[in-house]
């Protein structure tokens, strides 16, 4: 399966040929399986533009009511209420046949209704709007998306967008391109390129400009589809020379472990079994895909569902640990296809010269290590977000279509901010809205959220420093939205925007998004208020903090390798047909009593010193090893390969 897709990026003769033709600007447009998002190319930077609730990304879902039609996160929201109505994943079905074997898979798993019509795939929605049923195409269900994307660019730039760059993956064929186009063309766009994904995060991380030529492997982890691509990048030529991937794999498979394994917990603890509720799964599936976003940046987490079902609330913690115990074998079906892209493009690992991770998927830590480790320990590009690497690069070549990128990419860079400017958050937090070295002029907006019962007031506090906490940091001003609704905790949606223009005067703004009670606060020469010693300082003592957190990111690996030795165990010594004529009831006894011992003293130890840990995990192998050594000889005589047990430390 070789696929081969030319883009040549003419940087000069090309771009004025066009110039008159097209009407600028042209928007980027990354229509993802479960989330989109659009970005532009403006005065040397590309801007990822957010939609009306400050968010940059927007799920991929449509939903319809008795009343209206719902697009992104009030779609997804909707799910819990109406999953019949709620349309999401389309963009599997988009310019395929209803014959197609991908189509009748994935028939069995949606919660909507596909059915064939002049042999495509396409949609039934029952109860539209008076209606008994209406049947809509993939395409015009891409092209609401599509839509909704163009109007938060429009109101983001103030003015009618006509042209777009949407990106599509490398294995579409030439019948789901031109349905892609179709829906653009629905969503009044005029479809300049239709652009390889794996392309266009190479251009995101300026590959296209590296000396002589190059190997480029591209990850791709979504939501819902998996895909590896290998270009050759020459002068500026992209040669996609491989790709393979897993339609069916994503961050929504590695949700449905986790759901199930607390659908096994509910049954336990609440004795009542919702597995067949869909309205009660899709709150669940809401939680779950919350604490999977955390376990990427923290070591466990907890759910917590008010209500879940019949008066009755759940709560439970899931461990890093645990969460990558469930998907095991998920994550480990990533290999076989970057062997197979390498195998076809005729390349061994050793001759890539860059790895580029996309999709948000790839924020997974495990996923980052298999991917490294099978690189023999090559660092990877993480540099950007990858759920909006793709886009980037699709903003970067509707600049080019525009002739921006002609201009050198610095030409409106007069000055950058020398330290990181933000608002205080709960618990005396700083969150940074513009980060150090961002360019001026800037502009950048958060939203937050009330963390009170019934708050009518929102103070507004703006800091200037690099310190994680604002009592560390300098206090540049204050102000407040006040008389907002009544409303419960979360309930309210407040957008603060940081502006420096060129003069480097700042402005802090902020609005209530459902009442539009805003308020605004401008601060002069908020820079000139320190030395340069004394923002070099602020900058020392945030390294050292960082030196800090390193230690910390230490200790935590240290106690997932410990965490991770005792499953790893636990999983093998119970299975009994393994241990039949294996190990003796004493040995048996004596791995469980020191595994349940290691995972007691685990839990009450929350915040040990990553030797401590470490000292633990040696005590626990040195007693264990020797049974485990039995096992390894056992499985190694049969020829069969362990993973895990290939390289202990035995």
């Amino acid at each position: 399966m070789k696929t081969i897709f030319i883009l040549v990026l003419v940087l000069g003769i090309w771009a004025s040929q066009y110039a008159n033709e097209i009407v600028c600007p042209v928007i980027g447009i990354d229509l993802g399986t479960t989330n989109s998002c659009v970005g532009i190319f403006l005065q040397g930077t590309v801007e990822i533009i957010p939609n009306e609730r400050g968010n940059r990304i927007t799920p991929s879902v449509v939903a319809f009511t008795d009343e209206e039609r719902l697009i992104g996160e009030a779609a997804k929201n909707q799910a819990t209420f109406n999953p019949l109505r709620t349309l999401y994943d389309v963009k599997r079905l988009i310019g395929r046949k209803y014959t197609d074997p991908t189509v009748q898979q994935d028939k069995k798993l949606m919660f909507y209704q596909i059915v064939q019509k002049d042999n495509k795939a396409q949609i039934m929605v029952r109860n539209f709007m008076g209606l008994p049923s209406k049947i809509f195409a993939p395409e015009e269900i891409s092209a609401i998306v599509l839509k909704k994307m163009k109007e938060i660019s429009e109101t983001f730039i103030g003015k009618k967008v006509e042209n777009a760059v949407i990106t599509v993956p490398a294995y579409f064929n030439d019948a789901q391109r031109q349905a892609t186009k179709v829906a653009g063309i629905i969503a009044d766009l005029n479809v300049l390129r239709i652009l390889n994904e794996p392309t266009a995060a190479a251009i995101a991380y300026n590959l296209d400009r590296l000396a002589g030529e190059k190997n480029v492997l591209v990850f791709h982890l979504g939501g819902a589809t998996f895909d590896v691509s290998v270009l050759q990048i020459e002068y500026g030529v992209f040669e996609v020379i491989a790709t393979f991937g897993d339609t069916q794999l994503g961050g929504e498979d590695f949700n449905y472990r986790v759901i199930d394994h607390f659908l096994k917990i509910i049954k336990k603890k609440l004795k009542i079994d919702i597995s067949g509720n869909q309205r009660i799964i899709q709150k669940l599936k809401r939680e779950v895909e919350k604490a999977k976003i955390a376990l990427s940046y923290t070591y466990e987490t907890t759910l917590e569902i008010e209500d879940l079902v019949d008066g009755l609330s759940f709560q439970e913690t899931l461990t890093r640990s645990q969460f990558e115990e469930l998907n095991k074998d998920l994550f480990q079906k990533i290999i076989q296809p970057i062997k197979l892209a390498l195998e076809d493009s005729n390349l061994n690992k050793e001759d890539i010269h860059e790895i580029v991770l996309t999709g948000g998927s790839t924020k997974i830590p495990k996923i980052r290590e298999i991917v490294k480790d099978f690189f023999n320990g090559k660092e990877v590009k993480t540099g950007l977000n990858p759920e909006e690497a793709v886009c980037y690069g699709a903003a970067i070549q509707g600049g080019i279509l525009c002739e921006e990128f002609n201009k050198p990419r610095g030409c409106f860079q007069l000055d950058v901010t020398q330290l990181s400017l933000g608002v205080e958050t709960s618990e005396g937090v700083f969150t940074k809205v513009i980060p150090r070295g961002s360019i001026i002029p800037n502009r950048k907006s958060l939203t937050f959220t009330t963390n009170q019962q019934e708050q009518e007031t929102v103070t507004i506090n703006v800091y200037l420093g690099e310190r994680p906490f604002v009592r560390d940091n300098h206090k540049l001003g204050t102000f407040e939205l006040t008389d907002i609704p009544q409303s419960p905790r979360g309930t309210h949606q407040i957008e603060v925007t940081f502006d420096i223009d060129i003069d480097g005067i700042l402005k802090v703004s902020a609005v209530e998004q459902s009442s539009g009670i805003a308020n605004t606060l401008i601060i002069q020469n908020y820079s000139d208020r320190f030395s340069q010693e004394e923002i070099d300082k602020m900058i020392e003592e945030a390294e050292i903090l960082v030196l800090y957190d390193k230690k910390v990111k230490e200790m935590v690996e240290a106690r997932n390798s410990l965490e991770n030795y005792i499953f790893m165990i636990k999983n093998q010594i119970e299975d009994p047909e393994w241990l039949a004529n294996l190990l003796s009831d004493d040995e048996k006894e004596t791995i469980q009593q020191v595994l349940q011992e290691t995972f007691d003293w685990l839990q009450k130890s929350q915040n040990s010193y990553k030797e401590i840990y470490d000292q633990k995990l040696e005590e626990v192998q040195n007693i264990c090893n020797p049974i485990v050594i039995k096992l390894y000889q056992y499985l190694n005589n049969d020829q069969i390969y362990f993973d895990g047990y290939a390289n202990s430390d035995l």
